[in-house]
C-alpha cells in the first residue's frame, strides 16, 4: 500500500526522493516553527542553524505538501529520510486533509521539544542573526529560509511564521 508523507520545510522544494504524486495538504493542530537547531545541514554542532519542525497548537493549521511513495519504494525512500532527518527527527502517523476535502493517513517527520537538537523560541532578532550567520553542508541557513518562503507562495500557502523571519532578514542590518 502506498503512503502519503507530509513535507513542511526542505522536502517542499527539494523532496529528493521518488514519488507518484505530490499535493498541498494541512496537518490540523500544529505550527511551523523554525525552533529546532541544525547541526548537520544548515549548521555545524559548535554553530547550528535553525531550521522547522512542527509545534502542537489547538485549532491550528500547517499547510505542506504531500508525497504519495510507492510501496515498493517506501523501505529504501524512508531509509534515505530516516538519514535526512537524523538530527533529532522521528517519524510520526500523522492525518492530512487535501484541499479538494479529501483525507489521507500520512507520514511527518517533527522533531519534537527535549530533542538533543531542539532549540525553541526565541525573540524575532535572536533567529535572525542565527540564520544569518549559520551554515553548514547543505548551505546557508538563510538560504533555507527564503528557499521555503518562495516555495510556499509558489503553491499559495500561508504562514505568517516563515514570511516575519523572511521579511526580518531582508532588512538591512
Amino acid at each position: 500500500m502506498d503512503v502519503w508523507l507530509f513535507g513542511y520545510g526542505s522536502l517542499i522544494w527539494r523532496p529528493d526522493i521518488p514519488f507518484l504524486e505530490r499535493r498541498v495538504a494541512r496537518a490540523h493542530g500544529w505550527v511551523r516553527r523554525f525552533w529546532q537547531g541544525s547541526h548537520d545541514h544548515r549548521g555545524v554542532p559548535h554553530a547550528p542553524g535553525r531550521v522547522v519542525t512542527l509545534v502542537p497548537e489547538s485549532g491550528a493549521v500547517c499547510e505542506g505538501m504531500a508525497y504519495r511513495i510507492e510501496a515498493a519504494v517506501m523501505a529504501d525512500t524512508f531509509s534515505q529520510l530516516d538519514h535526512r532527518e537524523k538530527n533529532g527527527y522521528e517519524r510520526h502517523d500523522l492525518d492530512l486533509a487535501f484541499r479538494d476535502g479529501s483525507r489521507a493517513d500520512g507520514v511527518v517527520y517533527i522533531a519534537a521539544r527535549g530533542n538533543h537538537a531542539f532549540l525553541g523560541p526565541a525573540p524575532q532578532a535572536e533567529m535572525i542573526d542565527q540564520i544569518r550567520r549559520s551554515a553548514g553542508p547543505s548551505g546557508a541557513n538563510a538560504d533555507y529560509l527564503l528557499e521555503l518562503a518562495r516555495a510556499l507562495r509558489e503553491h499559495r500557502i500561508e504562514d505568517h511564521h516563515v514570511f516575519e523571519l523572511e521579511r526580518a532578514l531582508l532588512e538591512p542590518s
